[in-house]
C-alpha cells in the first residue's frame, strides 16, 4: 500500500508550525513574568494563576487593536472581547449562555457545514431541531436567505410568536446573580469567510440581510470566522457580522444579534487551545464570559492566552499568517490546477481556493455516485478525500454525499496534492470514462 495522502484532516503540516516562536515566548512568559506585578491588578492575573472570567485585559486590549488594524477599523473595543478555550468551545459555550429549550425555538445551520458542530447543536438540545440552509454559489445570495426567511416566519407562526419590535426580548435576570442575561428564540451557525467546508466568503449584502433576518426574529448567528486573516490576497475581504451588526445597531440595543467566534487555531496553532468573542459591545461578552466553568476557573488557556498576546505585541502573529497565507496560496494553486487537469471538465465545479483551508468540489451527474469513487480511491491508492456526506446538517440532509467532496491544503505539500489528484482523476476515469 502506497504512502497515504490525506485530504481529510483540516490541521497544518506539523513542520510549518512555529515552534521555535512559541518556545521562545512560553519562557519569557514563564521566567520573565514577575508575581508582584499583578497582586493588585483586578483585571489582569499572572500567567500560571487562573484567569480573570473574560481573560487578562492586557490581552484583550493587545487583540482589540490588532483586530481593528487587520479591517481598518477602530470600532473594536477590550470590553468587547471574551478569551475562549478555541472555536469548538467557544461554540458550545455560546450555545449555553445564550440558548435554552424553552425559550430557543430552532436552530439553523448553514449545510453542507462544518461536519463536528452537529455535536455541539445536539449536547445543547437540538436533536431534531436543526434546519439546513443550503449554500448557494453563484445565486444573488450565498446562502438560500430565501428559505431561512421562510423558516423563520413558519416557526414564528407555530409558536404564536410576534416579530421584534424597537427593544431587545427576552432579556432575564439571572437567579445566582451574574446579572441579566439574554435568551435567543433561533440561533444559527454558519462559517461565512473561506467557509468550512464550501470554501465560500459571502458577501456584504448576504450578511446586511442575514443581520435584518436576525434581528426581526430574535436570531443569534453564531459565526465562526476562524479563516478570515487567511485570505491569500491581502486582508480580510469584507466585514464581520458582527461588525455590520454594531455598525447598524438601533438605538438603545445592548446584546445584538451577532457573536463572532474566532480562533488561533489557524493562524499560530490548534494546540494551543486560544480562541476569542466578538460581540456589539460588553453586555454580550459578559454573558459570554460568566458562565459556569469560567466562573470557576477562570478563562480557559490562561498562560496560552499571554503567549498569545507576546505574538501580537512583537510583530510573530503578522509574520507567522503571512507564512501560512504564502503556503497555503502555492498549495491551493497546486490543487486547482490538478482539479482542472484530473477531473472532467464538464461536470465539475471548483469552489474556493482563495484563502483558508478547504477547497470544494461538485461532480454532477446522474451516473456518478462521488462516495463510492472515493470509497475506491482510498481502498486502492490510500488517498483519502471527505466526501460530501461528511458534512450534512444532522437530521436534514440535503445529499450531499453523491456529488460533493472537501480538500484541505493545510497539510499536504504541492507533490502530495498533485499526486493525490491524479490518482483520484484515474479512479474516476476507470469507473466513468464516458465523462471525459
Amino acid at each position: 500500500m502506497p504512502k497515504q495522502i490525506n485530504f481529510f484532516k483540516g490541521h497544518p503540516t506539523l513542520d510549518l508550525l512555529p515552534k521555535e516562536e512559541l518556545s521562545n515566548a512560553f519562557t519569557r512568559v514563564i521566567r520573565d513574568t514577575a508575581h508582584t506585578d499583578y497582586e493588585s491588578d483586578p483585571d489582569n492575573r499572572h500567567p500560571l494563576q487562573y484567569g480573570t472570567d473574560p481573560g487578562n485585559l492586557t490581552a484583550r486590549q493587545a487583540l482589540a487593536q490588532w483586530v481593528n488594524k487587520q479591517f481598518d477599523r477602530d470600532s473594536l473595543s477590550a470590553n468587547q472581547i471574551n478569551l475562549t478555550g478555541g472555536s469548538s468551545y467557544g461554540a458550545q459555550n455560546i450555545l449555553l449562555a445564550t440558548t435554552s429549550t424553552e425559550i430557543t425555538k430552532q436552530a439553523f445551520i448553514v449545510s453542507p457545514t462544518y461536519f463536528l458542530i452537529n455535536y455541539a447543536f445536539i449536547d445543547a438540545g437540538f436533536e431534531g431541531k436543526m434546519t439546513a440552509i443550503k449554500e448557494t454559489p453563484g445565486e444573488q445570495y450565498e446562502i438560500d436567505l430565501d428559505y431561512l426567511k421562510e423558516q423563520l416566519e413558519y416557526h414564528d407562526q407555530k409558536n404564536g410568536l410576534e416579530p421584534v419590535g424597537d427593544t431587545e426580548i427576552n432579556i432575564l435576570i439571572d437567579p445566582t446573580g451574574r446579572g441579566k442575561r439574554k435568551q435567543y428564540r433561533y440561533v444559527m451557525y454558519l462559517v461565512p469567510t473561506f467557509s468550512n467546508p464550501g470554501g465560500l466568503t459571502y458577501s456584504e449584502s448576504t450578511r446586511s440581510k442575514l443581520v435584518k433576518l436576525a434581528r426581526k426574529h430574535d436570531m443569534l448567528l453564531l459565526s465562526d470566522d476562524v479563516y478570515d486573516h487567511l485570505h491569500y490576497e491581502g486582508k480580510p475581504p469584507v466585514r464581520k457580522l458582527s461588525q455590520i451588526d454594531q455598525d447598524t445597531l438601533p438605538k438603545n440595543w445592548s446584546y445584538g444579534n451577532t457573536v463572532s467566534n474566532a480562533s488561533f487555531s489557524k493562524i499560530i496553532a490548534p494546540g494551543l487551545r486560544v480562541g476569542w468573542q466578538e460581540t456589539v459591545s460588553s453586555a454580550l461578552a459578559s454573558q459570554l464570559a460568566t458562565t459556569g466553568a469560567n466562573k470557576s476557573g477562570g478563562s480557559p488557556g490562561q498562560l496560552n492566552s499571554i503567549v498569545v498576546q507576546h505574538f501580537i505585541e512583537d510583530g510573530i502573529l503578522n509574520k507567522t499568517i503571512e507564512f501560512y497565507k504564502k503556503t497555503y496560496k502555492s498549495r491551493s494553486q497546486t490543487l486547482r490546477q490538478a482539479l482542472e487537469k484530473h477531473l472532467p471538465t464538464k461536470h465539475t465545479k471548483i469552489y474556493g481556493g482563495d484563502g483558508g483551508y478547504f477547497t470544494w468540489v461538485e461532480i454532477k451527474d446522474s451516473s456518478v455516485d462521488l462516495q463510492k469513487v472515493i470509497i475506491t480511491l482510498q481502498k486502492t491508492h490510500n488517498v483519502v478525500i471527505a466526501d460530501g456526506g461528511n458534512f450534512e446538517v444532522a437530521g436534514d440532509s440535503l445529499g450531499w454525499s453523491k456529488i460533493g467532496a472537501r480538500l484541505c491544503v493545510a497539510l499536504l505539500n504541492e507533490q502530495e496534492i498533485e499526486e493525490g489528484i491524479e490518482q483520484w482523476g484515474k479512479v474516476l476515469r476507470e469507473a466513468h470514462p464516458d465523462l471525459y
